[in-house]
């Protein structure tokens, strides 16, 4: 209780809860921050709840701060920032939802009881009151936190039936916490899989971020693929299972993407900068994802099995998934660009590429190059040690290849030594098709043999010019 003492007593939370106190209103720190506190977690956020109004909270914290903003006044939440700490204080609710839509019919409580019991989780409807630092936990949250189990405060098809994206939280927290979910909460989820419909697919895809931005995600996703919550919103996935095989013909690719995904974000985390605090999700979902091609492309041949062209395919269907799930475009683009990429490497171990071919690597990689980096070694998984090392050292040697050309060549921003209007003046023509297909030239003249300086370029332009016109 030390930690939880220690930010009762912090300036901010402090002055909130004197002044709720002297307002006659019922003040608590509530959910994720007591839990995380609790388990001797870094407290970052600091959530509220009060049986104060909206306008009541708001004309209380206009005493303590002018820094206040409503980031749901219907939902009974308003914002502020008090002595540098950002916090959100919401009202006690006591909602209702239909049995068609996860947006609750907002109705206001009166009592921290009551607001508790339609929390997610036990372990999140915990709440300290304040000042007087007593802990209200109506459904057995501290000895759920002991168990390290994920639990309803009620019957767990009643919850989820309520707030479908509660069975994908708790996927999450599966991964974020390192808990398990009880067996009557987990056959909840799969019974009731497909109310995950009803949400739409921006909040699904926040879900599966905050997801795949924990240390180890795949705990959450083995019980998303389980449950069947990810055939309804991720059936790729669900369908590398179809590529298991018995017979051991090949290796399991579920299991395969699961172990690169982990290894991405091991790496991933061994060269983030010190200041650097968010995931990767780019590269966590190529990691993921990278394999999503095999079950369309498996084919038996000759007592053995092949994916050929599962890069390209998967590169297609994670654009398109993506795509259905509301991502950015920038995040579309990179994703399928490294999984189109992601076996470009294999077979410069066996025949040292060329500088031109290193040169096309990056110029193919493009600002997701440091991504592929760790894409590439992380889809390293055989158990045979040697091919492994032989692997490691082979990547080793086109990194530094890549190094030792960037620092000769300025190899990062490869462009022809010529520019467009230098291209017109040279060969006295317009702007067009002509123009294009020059600066190709010299694009693949600047790959295969490096700078050339500008004089050898013109010289090298004419020629093919002249080539052109006869």
């Amino acid at each position: 209780m030390v930690a939880m003492r220690d930010i009762a007593e912090s300036r901010p939370v402090a002055a909130l809860a004197a002044a709720f106190e002297a307002a006659g209103h019922e003040f608590a720190l509530v959910g994720g921050p007591v839990r995380d506190a609790l388990l001797g977690r870094d407290v970052t956020d600091l959530d509220f709840t009060t049986s104060a109004r909206p306008d009541e909270t708001r004309a209380i914290l206009e005493k303590l701060t002018k820094n206040i903003w409503d980031v749901g006044r219907d939902f009974g939440t308003i914002a502020a920032k008090v002595y540098g700490e950002q916090v959100e204080i919401t009202t006690y609710r006591a909602d209702s939802y239909e049995s068609d839509s996860r947006k609750p019919a907002v109705e206001f409580g009166d009592t921290i009881e009551g607001d508790l019991v339609r929390r997610d989780f036990t372990i999140n409807a915990l709440a300290l009151m304040l000042p007087s630092m007593r802990l209200v936990d109506i459904s057995g949250g501290v000895e759920d936190l002991l168990a390290a189990r994920i639990m309803t405060p009620g019957p767990a098809e009643v919850s989820f039936t309520d707030d479908p994206l509660r069975m994908m939280r708790a996927a999450r927290f599966s991964s974020q916490l390192g808990f398990a979910v009880a067996p009557e909460v987990r056959d909840a989820m799969a019974q009731f899989a497909e109310r995950l419909d009803i949400i739409s697919a921006e909040r699904i895809r926040d879900e599966l971020v905050k997801l795949l931005s924990t240390e180890d995600p795949t705990a959450g996703i083995r019980l998303l693929v389980e449950t069947g919550l990810a055939d309804r919103f991720l059936p790729e996935l669900t369908a590398l299972l179809t590529t298991q095989d018995d017979h051991g013909r090949h290796k399991d690719v579920y299991e395969h993407s699961l172990t690169v995904l982990r290894q991405a974000i091991e790496l991933e985390m061994s060269r983030r900068d010190d200041d650097v605090r968010e995931a990767d999700v780019v590269l966590r979902l190529a990691s993921l994802l990278h394999d999503i091609g095999k079950p369309a492309t498996r084919r038996f041949e000759r007592g053995g099995v092949t994916f050929h062209h599962h890069d390209v395919v998967g590169s297609k269907l994670a654009k398109k998934r993506l795509r259905e799930l509301r991502f950015d475009n920038d995040t579309i683009k990179r994703v399928a660009r490294l999984i189109e990429l992601h076996l470009r490497f294999f077979g410069y171990s066996d025949q040292q590429w060329t500088d031109s071919a290193v040169r096309r690597y990056v110029r193919d990689a493009g600002d997701v190059l440091e991504q592929l980096h760790i894409l590439t070694r992380a889809d390293v998984t055989t158990r045979n040690r040697r091919k492994a090392e032989r692997l490691e050292h082979a990547y080793d040697d086109i990194e530094r290849r890549i190094i030792e050309l960037s620092a000769a060549e300025e190899l990062a921003a490869v462009r022809p030594e010529l520019d467009g209007e230098q291209i017109m003046a040279i060969l006295d023509v317009k702007p067009g098709r002509i123009v294009g297909q020059a600066y190709k030239f010299l694009l693949e003249l600047r790959l295969d043999e490096g700078m050339i300086g500008e004089q050898a370029a013109e010289a090298r332009l004419r020629e093919w010019f002249a080539g052109m016109e006869s």
